[in-house]
């Protein structure tokens, strides 16, 4: 005889991986854009040293005018998503598109990855502009001395060691973790041969993040917050119940 085997839904959702925001260690929102979308901050200028005469006028030196150099910092991007749901949809599948659990989805899996990402490469561009390099052909041999070659490059450029992060691909962690040099060099690579857990390289606190976010030929990237400065001077999340046109939801943002 003929089975008619029934079919069911099921009321969870098959969610995707998602990671937290990444990047907020290596960022700082010290200026307020309120108001405004470009901040204009004054860098002032130091005196040289003379050596002191003990006769005349100007036993100190001749005096000069210090002077100013202006910056300005204009924000770059204004972004935005949008997405409807039905009623009928909303109703036809046992009401599992929920319009607030799909704007935690979209903030989750797209506008947090974006920022991080964004983030990120704008920490390149400028370490790059300022002489910085991207790290190629790393291996088990040499990736702990590139580590070290860009701690070199901050401290040569008086970065404070206080507050230094490293973005790092899982590649290059894995290196790290294979490189002899390092791994007897430190007290973490010494507890990283009994959890496989990765906290400091160097005394810099490393955050794991997908080779995705960083530019290519990038394994690493070294940061300090007071370098990257970030605005967040809109973020309006909405979620209109039945608005005109739409017999359902509607969710946006701007951001």
């Amino acid at each position: 005889m003929a089975q008619n085997l029934a079919t069911k839904y099921a009321k969870q959702v098959d969610e995707r991986f998602k990671l937290k925001e990444l990047t907020a260690g290596g960022v700082n929102r010290n200026f307020d854009w309120v108001g405004t979308n470009a901040i204009n901050i004054y860098s002032i200028a130091t005196s040289a040293m003379n050596n002191y005469t003990s006769s005349g006028t100007s036993r100190y030196g001749t005096a000069a005018e210090l002077d100013n150099t202006l910056q300005t910092l204009t924000l770059t991007r204004d972004r935005s998503f949008t997405f409807s749901i039905d009623r009928k949809n909303y109703d036809d599948t046992m009401m599992i598109m929920n319009a607030g659990k799909a704007l935690a989805r979209q903030l989750d899996e797209v506008v947090i990855p974006e920022t991080d990402i964004y983030r990120i490469a704008a920490m390149s561009a400028g370490a790059i502009a300022n002489g910085g390099t991207a790290t190629l052909a790393l291996t088990t041999s040499n990736a702990y001395t590139a580590f070290l070659d860009g701690q070199e490059f901050m401290d040569d450029r008086k970065v404070p060691v206080n507050q230094r992060v490293a973005f790092c691909t899982p590649g290059f962690i894995s290196l790290i973790k294979e490189n002899s040099s390092f791994m007897k060099s430190t007290e973490i690579a010494q507890k990283m041969l009994v959890n496989g857990q990765v906290g400091e390289i160097d005394g810099i606190k490393i955050i794991k993040v997908p080779t995705s976010y960083l530019p290519a030929n990038h394994a690493f990237i070294i940061a300090h917050p007071d370098a990257t400065v970030v605005a967040s001077k809109l973020e309006d999340y909405k979620i209109h119940d039945n608005p005109p046109g739409i017999n359902g939801f509607l969710v946006d943002s701007a951001a």
